[in-house]
Order: structure tokens, then sequence, then C-alpha cells
């Protein structure tokens, strides 16, 4: 309720005595009328006094007790307070100012009557009494507003500190902050076979691009030399780009010579003040760019990841040299240890096992230790390969995690194959308690890797981590090498390649030579494929349910059956055959788990969408777990992660 009684005064005495002099005129003319004109200007002028009279002492007891709260001022001090200062009463009307706050606050013009919250946008008075003050911002100033309680008298004292230019600056200072970019031209070789000329061209197209992106915000271009390169913009440029969505991404994959798209990776340090903290940041994100494949943009901030583009198919690497640096460093690796464990991730698939039964081999009879393969047997989509090793091989190569955690020493070398994620492995507590470890994946990497590895082999354009073992094996001693684990070895390659159709480059048909050579026979790993009746029968009710939407064939399942996991991921591949879908997705549950196995041909980046519900991948192959959901929650989830990821690439 606001109180303007005051404010109103003048107005009632001059109305007072306008009542009176109309009495006066009125006693010429008729004395009843004089009287009922006198009576109502007395009483008028008593409530105009009572009133005055009544509302003066509130003020004053509320100044008397707000001054007593601020360290015994007097209330005559408070006007000559160098800054805004009001006083509002017990129910937020402000009974007092001074003249500052007309001033510079009010625009010269008298607020008393006004509720203090009409100064305090978006906050409350007893909030900000409570509290520990407020920014606010009023005709284009900024001030930072503290509260102190009248006491018993009611209301508060507020002072109004200007702080604007203060302000400005901090937000200068942080608009100017580095932020550098380290740019990496992911496929020049691929140009660089094919003519002189080509190269020369592309070359020039994409750094007339990259500078052109570097005037646009006015940064330091600089050309590091061996197709890398350094923008240094200004942090509150990046909030401009990140709207934008990094259109430079496009504007260099326009760019295309003999059939080779050109793509770039870009890692993007926000959030430090010094230049040199930002190159090391930024060095960390373009090698977490390039990790996921390239052809993207990784902003790191705080350590946090956030990730734009990623749209086109890793480049294989065709150089060697590193995976015989590799091999050499897991040789010595191996020698320094007097066991060997070799795990994957759960739910083990033919690619898992088959990387982790060719490793052990080599493990055991070439560098001699003793070697094992940790498996939940319970829980695997390779039991076939499981048990044709078994049945083939002299003694038992798996154990369960349980088993080699009762084994470990302080010298047992973990070998991790097919994912580089914690949360993901097949035994998590083996993982915490074994002090060696090397990673063998192919999958993009995703940002809660494992970041204490010996040897961290990673590289995103294999078609499979069974490939990748290949080649490092073959820098070996590979004469232990025979048949049953040449025959594991194809499967895992031909179960990610999809029979060697997608991810297929030079090294993976190598790989698949080398394993013939092997003794590898593809009549036999075909029957490692073969499933149940009731799996096919599974397999074919998912598709049969199958929904188109926006581009993706959608597919949902009830069953508890052991094999839905194979059933959902034969089923997500059948679904790619239909017409007119780019990507596919099958979600079923299991345990207290929503599951979602995603697939597609390359057009859809199918990591993009499963990290965003938390899960991971590769651009053709992902999948995710979510838990305390229902299915169809999980589906409006996946149909919003579509959304956004087709806006996003558009």
């Amino acid at each position: 309720m606001k109180r303007r009684n005051w404010t109103l005064t003048p107005w009632f005495i001059i109305f007072g005595v306008a009542m009176l002099l109309m009495s006066v005129l009125m006693s010429t003319y008729s004395m009843p009328l004089f009287y009922i004109f006198l009576g109502i200007t007395v009483l008028a002028t008593g409530a105009v006094i009572a009133l005055s009279l009544k509302f003066g002492g509130y003020i004053r007891a509320t100044v008397r007790g707000t001054a007593e709260r601020i360290s015994g001022f007097n209330s005559e001090f408070l006007e000559q307070y160098k800054y805004p200062v009001v006083v509002s009463g017990e129910k937020g009307d402000i009974i007092w100012c001074n003249a500052r706050f007309r001033k510079n606050i009010c625009g010269g013009r008298s607020p008393e009557g006004d509720n203090i919250n009409a100064y305090l946008p978006g906050f409350n008075i007893v909030d900000i009494t409570n509290g520990e003050g407020a920014d606010v911002a009023i005709d284009g100033r900024e001030f930072t507003v503290y509260a102190v309680s009248a006491g018993e008298a009611g209301g508060a004292v507020c002072h109004f500190i200007d702080n604007t230019d203060y302000k400005q600056a901090v937000r200068e200072f942080h608009a100017n902050q580095p932020a550098v970019a380290l740019i990496s031209f992911d496929n020049a070789e691929d140009f660089f076979t094919d003519s002189d000329e080509s190269y020369s061209n592309v070359l020039i197209s994409v750094e007339a691009n990259l500078q052109g992106w570097a005037t646009d915000y006015n940064g330091l271009y600089k050309h590091l030399g061996s197709n890398r390169y350094m923008i240094i913009f200004r942090e509150a440029d990046v909030e401009k780009m990140i709207a934008q969505k990094f259109p430079v991404l496009k504007n260099v994959r326009s760019i295309s010579a003999n059939r080779h798209i050109a793509t770039i990776s870009v890692g993007l340090s926000r959030g430090c003040k010094l230049v040199k903290d930002s190159e090391l940041n930024a060095r960390k994100a373009l090698e977490m760019a390039l990790g996921r494949g390239g052809d993207q943009v990784a902003v790191i901030r705080d350590g946090n990841y956030e990730f734009f583009g990623g749209t086109a198919a890793a480049a294989e690497k065709v150089s060697k040299v590193r995976m015989r640096i590799i091999a050499n460093a897991i040789s010595r690796a191996v020698n320094d240890s007097d066991k060997v464990y070799i795990m994957g991730h759960r739910f083990s698939d033919l690619d898992c096992v088959g990387a982790a039964v060719g490793l052990q081999c080599i493990m055991e009879k070439t560098f001699k230790r003793y070697s094992k393969v940790v498996i939940n047997r319970d829980a695997t989509m390779a039991r076939k390969l499981i048990d044709y090793t078994d049945e083939r091989l002299e003694s038992n190569i798996f154990i369960t995690p349980e088993e080699a955690i009762h084994g470990l020493t302080s010298k047992t070398l973990l070998i991790i194959v097919d994912t580089h994620l914690k949360n993901s492995l097949e035994s998590s507590e083996l993982y915490e308690k074994c002090k060696r470890v090397i990673v063998i994946d192919h999958h993009r990497r995703a940002v809660n890797y494992i970041n204490n590895a010996l040897v961290f082999c990673h590289e995103p354009s294999a078609s499979s981590a069974s490939e990748m073992c290949c080649e490092i094996i073959s820098y070996m001693d590979d004469k232990p090498l025979g048949y049953i684990q040449a025959d594991a070895l194809l499967s895992g390659i031909m179960l990610d390649t999809k029979n060697f159709v997608l991810k297929t480059g030079v090294r993976t048909f190598e790989a698949a030579a080398y394993l013939r050579r092997k003794g590898a026979n593809t009549l036999t790993v075909k029957e490692l494929f073969s499933g149940s009746i009731e799996t096919y029968r599974e397999k074919v009710d998912i598709v049969c349910r199958s929904e188109i939407y926006n581009g993706c064939a959608i597919s949902t399942s009830q069953s508890v059956e052991s094999d839905i996991r194979l059933a959902a991921a034969q089923a997500a591949d059948e679904m790619l055959t239909l017409t007119g879908v780019a990507a596919s997705f099958v979600v079923f549950p299991d345990d207290e788990r929503i599951n979602i196995s995603a697939r597609s041909y390359g057009r859809i980046n199918v990591q993009v969408i499963m990290e965003q519900m938390g899960g991971g991948g590769h651009q053709t192959m992902a999948a995710t777990q979510l838990y305390n959901t229902t299915i169809q929650d999980a589906l409006a989830q996946l149909k919003a992660a579509i959304d956004k990821s087709v806006v996003e690439s558009e």
C-alpha cells in the first residue's frame, strides 16, 4: 500500500482555503449553507493535520531506527552521503531519500510514496535485506544495492553504490581475454598424392578461408607449418562463432579435388587469462577434435568440452610408422610385466573379443607371459566366438573379472581393447586396481577417456580394434598366431565394417589379407554370425515395428530375452536397408536400464546424437544407456536429440 498522503498535503491546504472562502461567500446567501461548508472545511483541515502529524512521527521513527542500525548515525547525516540513499517503510513504501537519490536515480523527481521494489528490478527488498546485496541496472547505470533493516520501526535503508564504470571495465577485460584456436588441415596428404598443382590450389584455398575467418573477427593469424595454424581471437567474439556454429567448417568442406573433400580440426580455448595457458588448452582441445575423427571444433573452458561439426568421415592415415612405434612401446611394457590381462567393454562383441584373443596369443607365446582375456560369459554378444575358441585351444584363455582381481600383482599389465571409456569397461574395479594400463581403440574420443595409460593407441580412422591389433601384431614376432586367432580377428573386422561395407580403407583389406595368410577362413567366420531362430524372430519383429522420423528409422522392443542386445543390433543394421533411412535406432530395456542402439551409413553422425544422451561410440555405430526412465521418455529424448542434430548440421 503506497503512503502518498503527505505528498497531497499542499493540495488539501489549498482546497481548505478555497472551501473557507466559499463558506464566507455562502454567508451572504444562506446561513445554513455557511455552517455546512464551514463544518466540512474544519473536518478536512483537521484530517489533513492529523494525518501529517501521524506520518511525520512514522518517518522520524523509521529514520531514527534506521540510523541506530547503521553505527549510530543521526538521520541528518543520511543527507550528506555521497551516494544515493533511500529509506523504505515496513510495507516497502519510500518515506525518505537524499538528494543524490532524487538526482541520480529519479531524475530530480521526488519518489516518496513509490514502492522501493520499483527501483530494484528483478529483486525484492526483503531478499536484499537478508542477503549480501544485489546488482541492479537503472536508466543505463549499474548499482550494487545493500539494505539494512530499520529494526523495530520496520522498513530498511538502502544504499545504492554506483559501480557502472568498474563493471564496464570488468566486462571489457573479460571480452578482451585471448582465445587461442589451433587448426589442423586433417587430410592434406590426400591432396598431396594427387599432384603438386592440385595440392597447392587446395592449400591456398584452405589458408584463404582461415585468413578470412581471422579477418572477420580481427584475429591474429599465424601459419605454424606442417599444415598447422593458429588464430588468436577475443573472448567476446567466440560467443558469436558459437551462435553461428562455426561456418568455417562448412566453407572448408566446400573445397574439393579429385573426389577428396578438405576438412579441418580446431581446438579453441576459452577462459584463460594468459596466452600461454590458452595455447596449452587449445592443444588439448585440438587433440580431442582429432581423436573424434576431425572435421570439427572442440571448445574447452574450465576443463569442459563443447563440440561443433564432425559430419565428415575420418580420413584414413596411410602411414604405418606410428603403429610400429606403438608396437615397440607395447613390447617394452610387456617385457616389464609379469602378467598380462586383456579386457574390453561390457557386453563384449566380436570385435572386442577377437582383438583380445589375438593379443593373448602373442602375449603368452611370443613374450612368454601369463596372459588371460577378462570377460563376463553371462553378458556377451560373442558367445559363439568364445565357444569356438574354447573348443579348439588346448587351454582356457578366459577368466572372470573376479579371478583377474584375485591374481593381480603390482607388475600386472592391463590391455584395454575396443573402448577408451572408464565407465564402459568390463570391470572398472580391475582397471582401478591395476597400475599399468594400455589402451587400443578406434572409437571417436569422448571426454571421460582413460588418461593414465602407458600407451594410448587411438585411431578413429581404423575400421575396428581388430584391424589395429593386426597391425600391432604384425610388427612383433607373430609366428604363434594361428588360424583360430586369425578367425577371431577377422570376425571383429567383418562385424564393424558390416562385411567390408562401412569404414573400409586400404589398411582394412591389408589386415584381412594378412589374416587370410595366417589361416583365417571366411566360411568359418560367417558361421560365428549365425543366431538362433528366436533371435531372428525378435529382429524381424523390431524391424516391422519401426517408424520413420526425420530421415531416421526408430523402433522399440519390450523383450527381456538374453539375446535382446544381439537382436537389437542386428535389427538396427537391417533398418538401414529401408528406403529413405539415413540412421536407425532401437530402444529396448535391460534390467533397470533403457538401452539405445544406433547405426548409420555416415550421412548422420549417430555418435553426436548418442553423446547428447550420455552415450557415445562411432560415426556409424553408437549406443547409450538411460537410467530411471521409461521407453516413452527415452523415445522423446531421442527425437529431441535427432532434431537438434539435424538443425546443427544444416
